[in-house]
Formats: C-alpha cells, structure tokens, sequence
C-alpha cells in the first residue's frame, strides 16, 4: 500500500467522506490485493470505483433491500454471523482484485452520514486500519455550520480492541503530526503522520479511530432549520432545562454466558449508574436467565441512600447460571413499569424507560425472534420506551435493534473488552437525563409535505432530533415552525418563522456545500456554446451579430471546443452520444454531448470529467462529485460551483469560466439522451492563439458582407445589420475566406431564449479552420498541443 488518504466534508452536520487507497505490484506475478474498510453502521455508500492500470470499473450501488432480498436463501440455509460484519457500530467494506505485475489499483470509496449528536456533541470518526505502514497516510476533515462551532476536539487515536495504540493514561493531546485550524464557522483538521510517526503508534499498522468532537451554537428556541434543494432539515437541540423525573427498570442477564468479565463490567457500570439517579428518580431491577428475579416486587422504589445501597447489594450478589429467557424478562419489566403507572400517581411529565441488556440469543421460552417483538409491542403499548444494550458477539443484533426502534428507544452493541463498563456508563449519560416529554413539531400544511415524524415522547440531553420534509411552497421566504412539549416544570410553546434563502450561494472555500437549486436563468453566461445536437453559437460583441453552425459528428466523436495546451494550459474537449433521429427527420441520427473534459496544465495539472450525472475532479486527489447536489469545490487554481441538476460553472484563475448545462429528462423520446451543453462565460484568460471549434474565434473578428458571391463585395456596417436578414445572399468574411450565410434563430440555454445568427452550412464549411474532422481528439485527455495534432495531458 502506497496511499492511504481520507478526505471528509462536512456541512451542517452531514459528512461527505472519500477513502482514496493505492496498492502496488512490484512482484513478477499477478498478486491479489485487499481493500478493506471500516465505516459507521448508519453510513451509506455512495459509490466505489477501481482503477487498475488505465482501466476504470464503477461498482452498482444497490438498496439493502434489493441485498436483503438476494440473500434470503442463503440466511436460511446457514445462521448468520454474530456480528453480521459490524462492529462497535461500524461495517467492514471489503474489495479484492488481482493486480498484474509491475502494476498498480487505486480503490475510491464514497460514503454519506447524518453524524448524531451525543453527550452534547457531535461525533465523527475514520478508522484508519491499513494493515501495514504506508508511505503517504492522510485525514483531511473540512467542517462549515453556519450557526457556529463550538468545543471542537481530537482526543487521542481510539483502538479499544488492541493495545499499543500509543495512548498515554489521561492524555488528552490530539493525535501526532494533527493540525487544527479554525474559525467561527469554518473549521480544517488534518491527520499526516510520517512513517516514523505511524511507528510510533503501531508497528502492524493498525492505528485507530481518528475522532472530531463539535458542537454547534444553540439557543432555547425552535431549533435550526437547512434548506436543501427544495426540501427542508430541522435540528431541535434545546439546552439548559431542568430534567424531568424518570421511572426506570433495569432488566440484565445474568444467564452463565455473562461469567467472566462480561458481568463484572456490568456491575461496575450499574454501581456507578445507580449513584447518578436524582431523588425524584424511581427505579428497580430485574435479573434474568432461564429463571426472572425481581429486586423489588410489585413497584418501583424512589432513589435514598438505603435504596441505592441494598441495590448495589443485590447487583453485587448476582451470578451466572442457566439459560436467557429474553422474552419472559421483557414481559415482567412492562408489566411492572405499566402496573407502577396505573397504580400511582405519578408526575405526568416523568419519563418512563426499561433498559434491557444481555450477551446472548433467546434459548429459554419464547426463542422466535418475530414472536418476541410482537409481545413485547403489545405488553408496552407505547407507554414508554426501551433501549436495548448487547455485549459480545453472540447476541442477535437485528433482533435488539428493531425492540428498541418499534418501542421509542434505541440501541448499542459493545465488544467484551476493557472498555465495556465506560461505554455502558456512556449510553446511559446518553438517555439519563429527559428535558422534554410529548415533543410536537407543527409545520403550515399548505406549505409543507412528506414530513419524516413530528412527534417525539421523550427528548434526552445531549442528543438532537431531527426532521425532514419536502417545502410544497417554493417561492415563499419563510416556514413557519411551532414546537411545543413538556417539562419538569410547565408546558412549552415555541413559534418563529425561519428564514428561507432561495438563492444557490456558493460557500467560502475550500468547502463542499449543499444548497438551494438556482434559477438557471441567474448563471452569468454568454452566447458563445455548443449545445443541443449539437448546435454551435460565436457572439460577436463588438460586431453586434453572432454565428452559428452546426457539426454532425459520429457517436463517440470527441469534437475539441477549446484548445489552448500551450499558452494558458486550458483544453476543453466533449464527447458525443447518439440518438436516433425523429420521425421525418432529414437527419440518420442526432448526437449530443455526453461528456465534457476540461483539461488545465497551470500551474499544476488537474482536469474535470463531467457527465449529466457526476464529475470527476483530480487535482492531485480525486473526487467524485454527484451533479445533483448543489455544491463548490476551490482549490489554488479551479473552482467548480455546482447547482444541482440545473449547471456547473468551471472558474480558472479567476480569468476562465465556462458554464455547463444539464439536460436530462424523466421520461426521454426515443430520440433524447441526457446531455450537457457548454457555454464560455469569461474567456479573458485564454490567449490569442487559443483554437478548436470555439476558441479559435474568441480573439478574432469576422466581417460581413453583402453582395452575390460572385460580385464584388462590399463591406456592412454594424447598424445596417436587420436590413440584410431577408438576403439569403449575405456572407461572411473569415481569415480572408468567404462564407455564404442565412438568417436563423437559435434557442439556447436550455431552450429559454432566442438568438439570432447567422448560420454557416455543410459542417461550417470555410467557417473554421479545416474540416470537423480536424477537430477530433483520440481520446478525452488529448491536450492537442497545436491544430492537428494531438497529445496527451
């Protein structure tokens, strides 16, 4: 392993994330190399991409249901792995290949998350487990939360499974060779640790978890609302309220696989649990195995010293013995819990909970997995919630995970190692503390639709809640949100009206954001394009007229727009896809741009790769941007502003822009294809000896005249330009050539307005230089370094 790079961005508490992964051959034989990668369960992979000499492969991103569905003959025939690939909440992606000698593959995996937030903070984390030492290993981590950050921290590399991960007792220092930068609301973390450096760490390569802990700004209020292209993202976080009281019943399995260090990290964690009840607090504890023992029968105890100190006791004198009776020690904790809400007279803004924890599967009564969760919906009836707890490998993960989720709660799974006891101390810190109960999200709604949820039983300290939706009002520049619920001391009502900014903004660099769709009709753009079938358009400014021909290419041609390798460094070449022609049509097929490549060799050499679906930018690291998500990526010399589905604009130097369309259509004809087209919006930085089908009129004049052909000439001023539309004998004077010209109106940018040319026929014949076909570059990264020749980037 050559490269191990990771470069993350997130905005608005969503995470972008690109592992970057380059193996060599230096063997005599074709070797079989294995890209391996941890990445969070709640993670989605977005795309993964081999590149294995000069071939590209593009891996098929399916649903887990499609998955789901493939396997189900294979599940039944053999139980499946305890930790089904997971764990400590994370999945391993594995990719392996054969890598022909002397050789080398790149791996690019693309994943998404929503981070969540915990203990008040938010929580980003890379495995980085290469194997092996790498010569070039590197996290880089952009963040951008508008509303500001706050307590950012990178406590040291986490490796809870193996030792010598370099952490000393009680350091709290980053990682070596970290650097943190940031800002009120731009933040850069950078990870670049030497080999000498990863030595250190580990010898065998296997250094950690790299970690961000942030928080952002917040206040009591209605929370943060993010538009994103049409649909909305609501962030309710309400700090520095009393706690409500809780009811709690531990339900812990105490059958004979818990011996050993399993129980042991339990105790010590519910010692400590114990003593952080508040006095208004009530509690009790079931223990289970085959048998079900209740500490105190029939009710719920309030918290007193006495009550703590003969709880402690009771966990004390628990010991391993017999089987897990899963389902039976469920039914006995809702019964207690909804006969001790029924019976007294509770606070009814207390919040009622069972923790549940085991290490096992059901063997005793009730074992069906189906069966077990629609008992234990029944016994809660939506009274209160469960949060379920696994230790070890030998639980079943999905049976937990779908108690806590169709019951209000939630899930951890941790590993039987030295930090069992701290994480389950972790997950209760998580839920220990309720602010709010009965939380009620309302929307206006005539001004919003497919809401996710808008009610929550219960809101714990520290976490967050989150709500999608789609805005059916578009135009308009505020929602309106009303929050109301319940605390330990009154009942709340929250209103405000959360601004809307309907603009597609770009973000300060060197972010990837997310915003709002533009109007194209917004983008600075100029006449002078190739769009269409395709259609080419020359605005002449200073002569008030424009020209425009056609070129009626072959599929797979790669047509050279703009070609200026040697001056500027700029080249700009587009590809073309066919499509049969309509009906009655003069033409044998139609072509349009599928892909445009943008080629820049100054300073540094970088390009662009863009299709109607995503673009690729290299620039030394490669990134794979999806076209459907408004974004701006900048680096030292480029930037790529994309609104998405609708245009990107490619800056250069800031004295280059083209602007790139997005055709694409829902329900195409026979005769379309999604395609883009490319328009010049600044050609300031491109030199007078710039060439292709439009550079090479960008710093030249062209006269018109009137008159037969085969007359003298004579030149048109600029103001008699409508007198000769009628003339179908009007001609173009270019580079001492004359070209015959009609009159024609040309629809562009999208088919929204109307230019009117002067169209040159039979392929701009005497137009341009040469024939179209001078014009055709072997391949999309052919920098033709002068007309008529071609080379490579």
């Amino acid at each position: 392993m050559s490269e191990f790079s990771v470069k993350s961005t997130i905005i608005s508490r969503y995470a972008f994330t690109t592992v970057s992964c380059t193996m060599v051959n230096s063997g005599s034989e074709a070797r079989e190399a294995v890209f391996e990668m941890q990445i969070p369960a709640p993670a989605f992979i977005s795309n993964f991409t081999m590149i294995i000499g000069n071939k590209t492969y593009y891996g098929e991103v399916t649903g887990k249901e499609k998955k789901h569905s493939s396997d189900d003959k294979a599940r039944h025939k053999k139980p499946p792995n305890s930790t089904e690939g997971r764990e400590n909440g994370y999945e391993t992606f594995k990719a392996s290949v054969f890598i022909p000698r002397k050789m080398q593959a790149k791996f690019l995996l693309h994943y998404e998350e929503l981070l969540q937030r915990r203990l008040g903070k938010y929580e980003y984390t890379v495995s980085i487990r290469p194997q092996q030492l790498v010569g070039r290993l590197r996290v880089e981590v952009n963040i951008l939360e508008k509303s500001g950050i706050v307590s950012l921290e990178v406590p040291p590399l986490r490796n809870s499974k193996h030792k010598g991960n370099g952490k000393v007792e009680g350091d709290v220092s980053p990682p070596p060779s970290t650097v943190i930068g940031h800002t009120k609301t731009l933040a850069k973390v950078t990870f670049n640790p030497s080999v000498v450096e990863q030595t250190r760490i580990a010898r065998n390569g296997i250094l950690g978890d790299f970690i961000i802990r942030y928080d952002v700004n917040r206040e009591l209020s209605v929370g943060d609302v993010q538009i994103l292209n049409g649909y909305f993202v609501h962030y309710f976080a309400p700090t520095d309220l009393p706690p409500l009281p809780k009811n709690v019943v531990f339900v812990l399995d105490s059958s004979a696989s818990m011996v050993g260090t399993k129980l042991k990290q339990t105790k010590e964690a519910l010692f400590t649990i114990l003593q952080d009840l508040r006095p208004e607090d009530h509690f009790n504890i079931i223990g289970f195995s085959n048998r079900i023992k209740v500490w105190q029968q029939d009710r719920l105890v309030p918290v007193t010293p006495n009550n703590i100190r003969d709880a402690k006791k009771y966990i004390h004198n628990m010991s391993p013995t017999g089987g897990t009776n899963i389902n039976g020690a469920l039914q006995t904790g809702a019964k207690l819990l909804n006969d001790y809400i029924a019976q007294n007279d509770i606070d009814a803004r207390s919040v009622s909970l069972i923790i549940f924890l085991t290490d096992g599967r059901p063997t005793v009564g009730e074992t069906q997995s189906l069966k077990i969760l629609s008992n234990t919906k029944d016994a809660i009836r939506d009274k209160f919630c469960l949060f379920t707890i696994g230790i070890g490998n030998d639980v079943d993960h999905k049976l937990l995970e779908r108690m806590a989720l169709e019951n209000c709660g939630m899930t951890r799974h941790f590993q039987e190692d030295e930090d069992a006891a701290s994480h389950l101390k972790g997950f209760y810190d998580e839920i220990g503390t309720p602010l709010l109960s009965d939380i009620r999200v309302d929307y206006p709604e005539d001004n919003v639709e497919q809401v996710t949820q808008n009610f929550f039983p219960n809101y714990f300290n520290g976490s967050e809640i989150i709500i999608a939706g789609k805005l059916i009002n578009r135009t308009s520049d505020s929602l309106h949100v009303e929050v109301t619920a319940s605390n330990s001391k009154k009942y709340i009502l929250l209103k405000k009206d959360v601004a809307i900014d309907l603009n597609c903004n770009s973000l300060p660099p060197p972010f990837l954001g997310i915003q709002r769709q533009q109007d194209k009709q917004r983008i600075k753009i100029s006449k002078t394009s190739a769009d269409g079938d395709p259609h080419f358009v020359i605005d002449f400014p200073s002569s008030k007229f424009s020209v425009c021909f056609n070129i009626d290419g072959e599929p797979g041609d790669i047509l050279r727009l703009v070609s200026d390798h040697k001056e500027s460094g700029v080249t700009v070449n587009g590809q073309l896809v066919g499509a049969p022609a309509p009906p009655n049509g003069h033409k044998k097929h139609r072509t349009y741009f599928s892909t445009i490549t943008i080629l820049n060799n100054k300073p540094e050499r970088s390009y662009l790769e863009i299709t109607p679906k995503r673009i690729i930018l290299d620039d030394g690291e490669r990134l794979l941007l999806s076209c459907g998500r408004s974004a701006v990526v900048r680096s030292s010399s480029l930037e790529v502003s994309i609104c998405a589905n609708s245009n990107i604009t490619v800056t250069i130097r800031d004295t280059i822009s083209f602007v790139i369309l997005i055709h694409r259509y829902k329900k195409p004809a026979p005769y379309q294809r999604n395609h883009l087209g490319f328009y010049i919006s600044n050609s300031k930085g491109l030199s007078s000896d710039s060439h292709g089908l439009l550079g090479q009129f960008l710093n030249h004049e062209v006269k018109l005249l009137q008159a037969s052909l085969n007359t003298s000439h004579q030149q048109v001023g600029q103001n008699q330009t409508d007198a000769l539309k009628p003339n179908p004998t009007n001609t173009l004077k270019v580079k001492g050539r004359l070209v015959p010209v009609v009159w024609k109106q040309r629809r562009i940018y999208n088919g929204q307005q109307e230019v009117e040319c002067w169209f040159a026929k039979n392929n701009a014949d005497k137009l341009i230089d040469g024939s179209y076909k001078d014009y055709l570059a072997s391949h999309p990264f052919d920098t033709g370094t002068s007309f008529g020749t071609s080379n490579s980037l």
